[in-house]
């Protein structure tokens, strides 16, 4: 199996354990780490909104309780009707711990994929080479 089924599957599994009560939108997330390790996470909202969090965050947060801090796929599903694309703060979380060539794979419960790079899906992104610091844990 090819890494993009392998995740694509993960994703759609991981999915259906999402916790959206609230609003009912169901999100999976999977990702393949610089080692080739993949993690995944899902959606888990909050009675109090903005206390929720997002599949790709928890996807991240697996791996980096993982010891991993590089990551080079991203594939995240959702049953919308265009391929569901990551909130704002999902980006910036992807360019963290991504690169400008990240490959972000974007689904939806049909079937459809649209897949981009990181550099495409968040141009300009804010990074490191922005601040004034020595950021040797990156490399």
């Amino acid at each position: 199996m090819n890494t993009d089924n392998e995740l694509a599957t993960l994703a759609f599994e991981v999915r259906e354990n999402a916790y959206a009560p609230y609003s009912k939108f169901k999100v999976g997330a999977a990702i393949l780490s610089e080692s080739g390790a993949k993690f995944v996470g899902c959606n888990v909202e909050n009675i109090a909104y903005p206390e929720g969090t997002c599949a790709e965050a928890g996807a991240i947060a697996a791996m980096v309780a993982a010891g991993e801090t590089r990551l080079t796929e991203v594939f995240v599903v959702a049953d919308s009707k265009q391929p569901v694309s990551p909130c704002g703060g999902c980006r910036q979380k992807i360019a963290e711990f991504g690169s400008s060539d990240t490959k972000v794979t974007l689904a939806n419960l049909d079937g459809v994929r649209v897949t981009m790079t990181m550099d495409e899906l968040l141009p300009g992104a804010f990074g490191v080479d922005h601040m004034d610091v020595d950021h040797k844990d990156r490399d």
